[in-house]
């Protein structure tokens, strides 16, 4: 495929095979994260991976969850996708949360190219933030200065979703 092909084959997948990724195509997906162009080439991220079966990721749903009221949901945060990447970034650094944005692109459309499929995912932001930050942040193995940007489920897909519409000549104004 070539870039623009990709991109719009890209979306936001929420339903996954119970099969985990190669180890190639993990590694596919986090180079192209640690391609991705940061703020003065400060390189401040950091990715921990964390397979869909871990019981960490269940306490996190749970505090999601309960942050935000909610109980009995069909599917966890992450869609049962067999691998999950938490992107995290210099806390003091300016520029960390638009650089996690990127790399999170780039790790997409690397799934996407793939044949894989992907969510980015920032729905668990209050939890990673809130009264169990610290907790959290030891638990993902996140670097003391560092905190919780964004996330990506990753894997392959189950579902098959049509690309969004959009009406350009709404969203776009020229000068």
């Amino acid at each position: 495929m070539n870039t623009l092909e990709t991109i719009s084959k890209r979306s936001s997948i929420r339903g996954y095979e119970n099969r985990k990724l190669t180890g190639e195509e993990l590694e596919v997906v986090l180079q192209a994260g640690l391609m991705a162009p940061t703020a003065t080439n400060r390189q401040e991220l950091h990715f921990t991976v964390v397979g869909g079966d871990e019981q960490c990721l269940k306490e996190l749903d749970d505090e999601k969850n309960a942050l935000r009221g909610l109980s009995g949901l069909e599917h966890n945060f992450y869609y049962e996708a067999p691998t999950l990447i938490l992107i995290s970034g210099e806390t003091d650094f300016r520029w960390s949360e638009v650089d996690a944005g990127i790399a999170v692109e780039n790790m997409s459309l690397a799934a996407t190219e793939l044949g894989l499929g992907s969510l980015i995912i920032g729905c668990i932001y209050d939890a990673m933030h809130g009264e169990k930050k610290a907790y959290f942040e030891k638990m993902f193995r996140i670097p003391e200065g560092y905190d919780f940007k964004i996330a990506l489920a990753v894997g392959h897909r189950a579902v098959e979703k049509e690309q969004h519409t959009f009406e350009a000549e709404k969203q776009i104004s020229f000068l």
